[in-house]
């Protein structure tokens, strides 16, 4: 065997210039692995001739991607961007995109200075003042905020402000909650590491937005990757299916069905029936157990003190970083919840479940920290909510979808989610976590408690990373051999 360190994520500044004016391109890499399939040649041979005629390895790749229809070639190219001065509106179109990585700029460490994003186009200068005005008595209402909270929490937490060690994390608690009052148009960045594949559906659905500042971007980002990689980006505007999907469904109005702040705001939907059974037969599988009827007849044996058994001794050497194998994704469960802008960043980093999100809106409430109402900063809060939702009011019936600019971390936005339990696994092991923060963290544990109703077995261990130890010893009576 031999292995090749073919390439790596280099800095652009830092590339030499090439022979010709011809830029170094990941389309070398497209080109030369798609010839793998059908070329007696080594792989390194493959790439030094692509290297040596970037113009063929671009005709192959237009070739091989548009006439072929060998697409997944373009996953072979690699693309690093830095998004600055980009609001949170449009980072939630943005971070929807599963197969990408993506590091955010967070609220929760960094103190924010108050930029923000202007719509365009604003259609008065009365407008323009009522949102100018409001984001302002946000941003001083969140500085204000950030003050007592901070002396709140240290007060609170006497042991751990004794340590200089633990500043940096009780500031950190302290921004968090107070930027519940700032708008969804405040200003932040995000490091973006994406394949071209993915790069094109991205501008193709770009294109389709209604934020003028998510065109920019597709635009920006466009020109930037057209200029050093052509050849692989071949469909980036809309089909006319991407096009009419959205006209054939009409848009709803009004509240979110049934949930409002008063009623209870989650609720399963939908959950694998038997799901113990199914992981557990899949095991067997895995195990030669091919043939349902041997898998069928050995479960029928196994007794629920049976399962129970088999599932304690297959996790009986289980650690805090072990994964769930595949099988665990054949049970699954489908929930609803009305969510806080600031927890919906946090749940859209979890690409591999299944996410719909409605649209924001004034009538699903507000989340508010409970550290407001301790310290008294409740009323100035809600006073400041209900100026918000007037000027959003008004915006929305001149800019439509653009008004929720105005909106805050507090607003709410129903969702439906579907996710398995090997997911449900990782998303419990980091929101259930004593370090996650708290608005996620509910929303975790509601749905571990529904996973170990439904699949009380399989999801014997789930719980934050905090929690692992004492959980593992529950079960098995002695600490796991890894402490964390």
């Amino acid at each position: 065997m031999k292995v090749i360190l073919a390439g790596y994520n280099v800095e652009a500044g830092q590339l030499p210039a090439v022979p010709g004016d011809l830029p170094l391109t990941p389309e070398v890499f497209s080109a030369a692995y798609a010839r793998i399939s059908r070329s007696a040649r080594g792989i390194e041979a493959l790439r030094r001739q692509a290297r040596i005629d970037i113009r063929q390895a671009r005709r192959s790749n237009r070739n091989i991607i548009f006439d072929m229809g060998h697409h997944s070639v373009a996953e072979h190219a690699v693309f690093n961007f830095d998004i600055i001065g980009i609001s949170r509106l449009a980072l939630e179109e943005l971070e929807r995109f599963r197969l990408v990585s993506f590091t955010e700029k967070s609220q929760r460490y960094v103190t924010l200075k108050g930029d923000f994003y202007l719509p365009e186009s604003l259609p008065s200068d009365t407008l323009r003042r009522q949102y100018l005005d409001t984001i302002e008595q946000q941003n001083l209402f969140y500085r204000k905020s950030y003050r007592v909270l901070k002396e709140y929490i240290f007060g609170k937490y006497p042991r751990l402000a004794a340590e200089t060690k633990n500043k940096r994390l009780l500031e950190g608690w302290a921004k968090e909650d107070a930027r519940y009052i700032l708008s969804l148009a405040t200003l932040g960045q995000v490091g973006m590491t994406i394949n071209a594949r993915n790069l094109e559906y991205l501008f193709r659905k770009f294109a389709l937005s209604e934020l003028p500042e998510i065109h920019r971007l597709r635009d920006a980002l466009y020109r930037q990757v057209m200029k050093i990689a052509p050849s692989i980006i071949l469909f980036a505007d809309p089909s006319r299916f991407e096009r009419e999907e959205k006209q054939k469904i009409p848009a709803a109005t009004g509240p979110f069905g049934d949930f409002s702040p008063q009623n209870v705001n989650f609720e399963v939907l939908d959950h694998t029936v038997a799901g113990d059974r199914k992981i557990l037969n899949a095991l067997l599988f895995e195990r030669g157990y091919i043939d349902p009827g041997r898998g069928a007849e050995a479960l029928r044996k196994t007794t629920p003190a049976g399962k129970k058994k088999f599932f304690t001794d297959f996790f009986s050497s289980w650690e805090f970083f072990d994964r769930p194998p595949r099988a665990f994704e054949l049970a699954d469960i489908t929930f609803r919840a009305l969510v806080s802008s600031s927890a919906f960043a946090q749940i859209k980093r979890h690409r591999m479940a299944t996410l719909i999100s409605g649209p924001y809106g004034t009538d699903h409430g507000n989340t508010i920290p409970p550290s407001l109402e301790k310290t008294g900063l409740k009323p100035e809060f809600a006073d400041l909510i209900r100026k918000t939702n007037r000027c959003h009011r008004k915006l929305a019936g001149i800019l439509g979808p653009r008004a929720d600019y105005i909106l805050t971390n507090s607003h709410r936005r129903p969702i439906q989610m579907k996710m398995n339990l090997r997911e449900i696994y990782h998303f419990s092991r980091l929101r259930e976590d004593e370090h996650a923060q708290w608005d996620i963290r509910d929303l975790a544990r509601r749905v571990s408690r529904a996973a170990r109703r439904y699949f009380p077995h399989a999801s014997m261990l789930l719980g934050g990373k905090s929690d692992f130890r004492q959980r593992f010893m529950e079960i098995y009576g002695k600490p796991p051999e890894y402490n964390i």
